[in-house]
């Protein structure tokens, strides 16, 4: 765990990964993660960022990667104005050809970016999940926030910061009937193989992804 008023970051290296996790930083007071970008630890996770680390950042942690300009766009409020807290489907890197049913638990989900930042991310490929219907049909009624071009989430251009909405680590019991989850921290975490996740960081060496865990969080 790193206290965000810390301001370094001992003892990582590229090879390891930082995860900004959900919730409401400084309670959302003003915009989404606008407060939290100016946290003291955050000059470092910028820091090692740009020097090739990986870093996760799932819902709030998205909006607070977006705010610090390690991932282009923004969080705008949902479509209805609404908080939703519901199981969406996903469509992206891992899914092995099949919607993966993820959780959300958001009120300012709505991606949005200018028309030549959303023709950069599709002509990089940095698009990496958009929400979809069960059977894996993208877009219309199955985007629950009206993000633009239905994208759920992002990873910049060197490919090792990734930022989404949807909580995988909320998917990953098989307790909870749904280990959908496990398929995308695979993939961002572990899998070389992945076209769409390679990254000059070296690789996490695990047996699987049981045996991950994330050097530490935010």
């Amino acid at each position: 765990m790193l206290w965000h008023k810390d301001t370094d970051l001992p003892g990582f290296t590229p090879g390891d990964c930082i995860v900004l996790p959900g919730g409401f930083s400084y309670g959302d007071y003003l915009r989404c993660g606008a407060i939290a970008r100016f946290s003291p630890i955050m000059q470092s996770v910028i820091r090692f960022a740009n020097e090739g680390g990986k870093v996760l950042g799932v819902c709030n942690g998205f909006q607070v990667l977006c705010e610090s300009h390690l991932l282009p766009g923004a969080l705008l409020r949902n479509a209805n104005q609404q908080f939703i807290s519901k199981n969406v489907f996903l469509r992206g890197v891992g899914d092995n050809g099949k919607a993966l049913k993820i959780p959300i638990a958001h009120g300012e989900g709505r991606y949005y970016a200018d028309d030549k930042t959303l023709d950069e991310l599709e002509a990089n490929d940095q698009v990496i999940y958009r929400y979809s219907d069960e059977s894996g049909i993208i877009g219309g009624a199955a985007n629950p926030n009206g993000a633009l071009r239905d994208i759920a989430g992002i990873c910049n251009k060197t490919r090792n910061v990734f930022g989404m909405m949807p909580h995988p680590e909320r998917a990953c019991s098989d307790a909870l009937g749904n280990i959908d989850g496990r398929a995308i921290l695979k993939t961002l975490f572990i899998d070389a193989k992945q076209p769409s996740t390679s990254r000059k960081a070296g690789m996490v060496n695990l047996d699987g992804l049981e045996a991950h865990r994330p050097k530490a969080r935010l």
